[in-house]
This record gives structure tokens, C-alpha cells and sequence, in this order.
């Protein structure tokens, strides 16, 4: 994934990279979540920014930071809204995607459009899942995304 993130520390990074960074981040955070290790969120976003955690863009730090703090509260959420699965049998980019739109929506931009925040998982979900995958995201986002329940 970090070769299709292709950085320059000279440019500012586009929206869309920084989606993908945030993914990658919170792929990363499951990552040492799954083997019981600490978290070094400073680390890890420093790395995939290329740049001082304090230069890290603002979107990339709290979505980080929001998933590891909301996973619980995340998961439960999903899980009661899936048929037939669990969120620990998705794969971990399905659950750093689903993730990342979660806090995106509910803490890190609360006054964001549901269909951008989906919009913009169906995309990543296109580029980093399997062909028909970006569906299942589509359909658990269009049920647990709703201001009322929370």
C-alpha cells in the first residue's frame, strides 16, 4: 500500500492521500492491536507522512487517534449491523476502511455529508479489496453511519 502513497516532502498532500495515509494508519494500529503490542501513534503516522508528527496534517492524527479511542464503541456498532459476520473475520484493510469512515463521520468532521464519507470508502475499498468488496463496505456504512444512533 505505502508505494501507491507516493510522497514529496515538497508537495501538499492531496485529500485523497491523505485518506489513503489515514487508512494505512489505522491498518497499522490494528496491526498492534491484533498482536498485543503498545501503540506508538506518534510513530506511525510520523513514518507514513514522511514529516514530524507535529507537521502531520490534522485529518491523519485525529482519525488515528479517534480509532483507537471509538474502537470498542466502533465494533460494537458494526457487529450489531452485520448478518452472518463479525468484524473480526473481515480482513484487516475492510476494517481499517470501515473504521476510518467512522471516525471520520462521527468525531473527526461530524458535519460531513454521510454519502461523501461513503463515497470516499467505496473508493479506497475499489483501489485495496477485492472486486465486489466495495459493496459490503457500501451497505454496513449506509447502516451504521446515522447521527441518530449515536
Amino acid at each position: 500500500m505505502e508505494d501507491e502513497l507516493d510522497l514529496n516532502e515538497n508537495e501538499e498532500l492531496s485529500r485523497n492521500q491523505l485518506q489513503k495515509i489515514a487508512m494505512t494508519s489505522i491498518y497499522d494500529v490494528l496491526t498492534y492491536i491484533d498482536m498485543k503490542e503498545k501503540v506508538d501513534v506518534e510513530s506511525i503516522v510520523s513514518s507514513l507522512c514522511e514529516t514530524p508528527y507535529s507537521d502531520c496534517d490534522y485529518f491523519v492524527k485525529a482519525t488515528t487517534i479517534m480509532a483507537i479511542k471509538e474502537y470498542d464503541k466502533a465494533i460494537e456498532l458494526f457487529n450489531a449491523n452485520m448478518r452472518k459476520w463479525t468484524f473480526s473475520r473481515l480482513n484487516r484493510v475492510e476494517q481499517a476502511i470501515l473504521l476510518l469512515s467512522y471516525v471520520h463521520f462521527f468525531y473527526v468532521d461530524p458535519k460531513v455529508d454521510k454519502r461523501i464519507v461513503i463515497d470516499i470508502a467505496i473508493k479506497l475499498a475499489k483501489t485495496y479489496l477485492e472486486e465486489k468488496d466495495y459493496k459490503f463496505v457500501n451497505a454496513i456504512l449506509d447502516k451504521v453511519l446515522n447521527r441518530e444512533s449515536e
